[in-house]
């Protein structure tokens, strides 16, 4: 809920020009009583917030399986083999590669909260003007700037561990070896960590993107007396 703060600011841009824009910044502390480290304190909380809400949805069982925007589908090279083993009646051991991905991808997430919360720690009040000023996603830019090497550094060994935790290494070995076996086909070995790294983080800021943009258009969301005053330039 406080996530929406952020939110709101951001969606002015997309009613006011940017000369309008500036001036609503510039006079904040005046129109409010507050000052700029306050404004910044705020836009901290309330990504430390969203953050918490969209990381907790993906870490749940099935938080990627069963989430068609971000569910971890298989690799352009793998597609061939997994229409391969459904031909020849192994969709089951199919289904079961796709989700020991999802598995891990979710596994991985939970170790994405400490490295968002310190690039949140960063915020100034400049930064925060940026994220107002900026496009639809001016927020999920800002935390994909400053956090994706650092979380596919934390993601990638988390999968590869998770790999062997949730059985997928097992599994896609089995897949493999399966499919290498089938006459005449050309034999794949993919990395699949990277692979799972990549779909993750993707799924991590998609999921942050979707909660901006729906915050933006959300009316409803106006829950606060600043909120309401700024708002009410574009109304």
């Amino acid at each position: 809920m406080i996530l929406k703060k952020l939110f709101i600011f951001c969606s002015i841009f997309a009613f006011i020009s940017c000369a309008e824009l500036q001036q609503v910044v510039n006079t904040l502390p005046s129109q409010t009583g507050t000052n700029p480290a306050m404004i910044a304190s705020g836009l901290k909380q309330a990504l430390n917030f969203g953050i918490d809400k969209q990381v907790s949805k993906l870490t749940k069982e099935n938080g990627f399986y069963s989430n068609q925007l971000v569910k971890i589908m298989l690799p352009a090279e793998l597609r061939k083999v997994d229409q391969t083993l459904r031909d020849i009646g192994l969709g089951r051991l199919a289904d079961e590669g796709i989700k020991a991905l999802n598995r891990a991808a979710e596994d991985a997430v939970k170790e994405a909260t400490p490295i968002f919360v310190d690039a949140v720690q960063q915020i100034t009040f400049t930064d925060a003007k940026n994220i107002l000023l900026g496009p639809d996603n001016a927020a999920t830019n800002y935390l994909k700037q400053r956090t994706n090497t650092a979380l596919y550094s934390k993601f990638n060994p988390v999968i590869k561990n998770s790999f062997s935790k949730v059985g997928a290494d097992q599994i896609w070995t089995n897949i493999i070896t399966r499919y290498n076996a089938v006459p005449f086909v050309t034999k794949v070995n993919p990395d699949l960590t990277d692979y799972v790294t990549n779909e993750a983080l993707d799924g991590v800021y998609k999921m942050i993107s979707i909660e901006e943009k729906e915050i933006r258009n959300n009316v409803a969301a106006r829950t606060t007396n600043l909120l309401k005053r700024v708002f009410a330039l574009q109304d």
